[in-house]
C-alpha cells in the first residue's frame, strides 16, 4: 500500500515538473517573439509662402507617404499664404490622397492664412496650437485696399466668386463649415484656434504634433476612392520627409526680402564694374545676383515698376558721390524703400496672399541707410581731397625736391628728382651736387632753383 502511494506522489512530482518546464519555455517563446511593429506616419512641413517648390514639396510627400505605407501624413502648416496655382497641386494632392493627411497648424503663434486657409481645408483632420489663427482670405489690392477700387468691379466680383466657390467645395467635401469658408473670402475673418474649433472649421486644439497623433487615434475617415479607413497614429513612429535641393532653393528664393537685396546687389556689382572696367570680381557677383533675383521674381508677383524705382534709387546714391548736394541720396534713398513697399504685386490673380506679404522694414530701412551712409562718407573723403595739392601728374612735381647730377644754367643741366633723371634749366647758375627745388615744368624739362640750407 506504501508502495503504491509513493508512486502516485513520484508520478505527481514528475508531471508537475513537465508544466513547470513548459511553463518556462513558453515564457521564453513569448519573450523572444518580436513586439507589434508601431505604426507609421510620415511628416512634412510647410513654413513660409506657398509657391513651386513648397507646393512641389507637399504634393510629392502624399507620393512617398502612399509608397511607404504610411497609416497617415502629418503637415505642420506655417504660412501667410501663397501661389493660387501651386495651392491648386496641393490641394489636388490631398483629396487624392489614398492615405489620410493631417494637418496641424503650430506651433503657437503660427497661422494659415490666406491660401493656408485652403490646404487645412483640404486635409481628413485638422487641428491648430493654442495661440493661433486661420483665416483672412480675402483677394486684395495691391496696397491691401479692395479688389474693386484697385481693378474694377467685375474682375473683383469674378475673383471673389471663384475663390468663394473654392474654399466651399473643399469645406463641404471634408465636412467643415462651408458658411465660414465663404466668410473667409467674402470678409477677409480670421479666427483662433478655440473658435476654429467651435465652428468646425478645424476638429482639434492640441499643443503638440504628438498630442494631435494621440487625438486622432482611432478615427475613422474617407481617403480617394471613397474607401474608410481607421487612424492607427498614438505613439506612432514619425518619419520626417524631407525636400528635395531643386524645391528647396526655389523655396528660398521666393522671399521678397531676399528678391529685394538680390537685385541691390546685382544693381551696384554692375555699376561698379562698369565704372572700373576690368575689377571682374564686382561684375561676377553682380551677374550672379541678377541670375539669382531673376530666378526668385519668376516664382514672385514681382512688379518691373517697383525694380525701376530701386535701380533708380541706387543711381541717386551713387551720384550723390559726385555732386555732394545732399538731395540726390536722401531721394534715392526714398526710391529704394518705395520700390520695396510696393515690389510685390499682391493684385496679382495667380496669387493669394496676406498684406503683410512683402520685404520687412527690418531689411529695406537699414539696407537704404546703409548704402546712402556709405555714399555720403565717401562723399564726403572726396569733397576734402579736392584741398589738398595734387601729389600725381606734371603738377605734383612742382616743390620736389631733388639733387643737381651736374652744373644747371639757363641753357641746361641735369638733375635727380623723384627717382628719374631730368633736364633741368636755372635762372641762377647751380653747382653740381647741389640740392634743388622744382619750381615749373614745361614738357620733360624742369625749371629748378637752388634749395635753402
Amino acid at each position: 500500500m506504501r508502495e503504491h502511494v509513493d508512486s502516485k506522489r513520484f508520478r505527481l512530482h514528475v508531471l508537475w515538473g513537465w508544466l513547470m518546464a513548459l511553463c518556462f519555455a513558453g515564457s521564453l517563446l513569448a519573450s523572444a517573439a518580436p513586439a507589434p511593429a508601431a505604426p507609421l506616419v510620415t511628416r512634412c512641413e510647410l513654413e513660409g509662402v506657398v509657391d513651386a517648390g513648397s507646393g512641389a514639396y507637399l504634393a510629392d510627400c502624399v507620393k512617398r507617404a502612399e509608397a511607404s505605407g504610411a497609416t497617415a501624413l502629418l503637415v505642420r502648416l506655417d504660412t501667410p499664404g501663397g501661389e493660387l496655382e501651386a495651392t491648386r497641386a496641393v490641394v489636388r494632392a490631398f483629396l487624392g490622397s489614398r492615405v489620410p493627411v493631417l494637418v496641424w497648424v503650430g506651433p503657437s503663434g503660427a497661422h494659415a492664412g490666406s491660401a493656408g486657409v485652403f490646404i487645412a481645408l483640404a486635409s481628413n483632420v485638422s487641428a491648430m496650437a493654442p495661440g493661433t489663427n486661420i483665416g483672412a482670405a480675402h483677394p486684395v489690392g495691391p496696397g491691401g485696399e479692395d479688389l474693386e477700387a484697385a481693378g474694377g468691379t467685375q474682375l473683383a466680383r469674378k475673383i471673389e466668386n471663384d475663390t468663394v466657390a473654392f474654399a466651399e467645395g473643399l469645406a463641404r467635401q471634408r465636412g467643415r463649415d462651408a458658411e465660414w469658408a465663404s466668410i473667409a473670402v467674402r470678409d477677409s475673418a480670421s479666427i483662433p484656434a478655440d473658435r476654429a474649433v467651435a465652428l468646425h472649421v478645424v476638429e482639434f486644439v492640441v499643443p503638440t504634433e504628438a498630442a494631435f497623433l494621440a487625438a486622432v487615434d482611432g478615427r475613422r475617415v474617407e481617403v480617394a476612392g471613397g474607401d474608410t479607413v481607421t487612424l492607427v497614429t498614438r505613439d506612432a513612429r514619425v518619419v520626417s520627409l524631407e525636400p528635395g535641393v531643386a524645391q528647396q532653393v526655389v523655396h528660398a528664393l521666393a522671399q521678397p526680402s531676399l528678391v529685394y537685396l538680390l537685385f541691390l546687389v546685382a544693381a551696384l556689382g554692375l555699376v561698379a564694374e562698369l565704372s572700373h572696367p576690368g575689377a571682374v570680381a564686382p561684375g561676377l557677383v553682380g551677374i550672379v545676383a541678377l541670375v539669382l533675383a531673376l530666378m526668385a521674381s519668376s516664382t514672385l508677383p514681382v512688379r518691373s515698376g517697383a525694380l525701376v524705382l530701386m535701380l533708380a534709387g541706387v543711381g541717386l546714391i551713387l551720384a550723390e558721390l559726385f555732386v555732394t548736394s545732399g538731395l540726390l541720396g536722401a531721394a534715392g534713398v526714398s526710391l529704394l524703400l518705395l520700390g520695396g513697399v510696393f515690389l510685390v504685386d499682391r493684385f496679382e490673380p495667380g496669387w493669394f496672399v496676406d498684406p503683410s506679404f512683402r520685404p520687412s522694414w527690418g531689411v529695406m530701412l537699414p539696407t537704404a541707410l546703409v548704402l546712402a551712409g556709405t555714399a555720403a562718407f565717401l562723399a564726403y573723403r572726396s569733397a576734402q581731397t579736392r584741398g589738398l595739392p595734387q601729389r600725381g601728374g606734371d603738377a605734383g612735381l612742382v616743390g620736389e625736391a631733388g639733387t643737381a647730377l651736374g652744373p644747371v644754367t639757363s641753357t641746361g643741366g641735369e638733375v635727380f628728382v623723384h627717382g628719374e633723371r631730368w633736364r633741368a634749366v636755372s635762372f641762377t647758375p647751380i653747382h653740381e651736387g647741389a640740392r634743388v627745388v622744382v619750381r615749373a615744368v614745361e614738357g620733360l624739362t624742369l625749371t629748378v632753383a637752388e634749395a635753402m640750407p
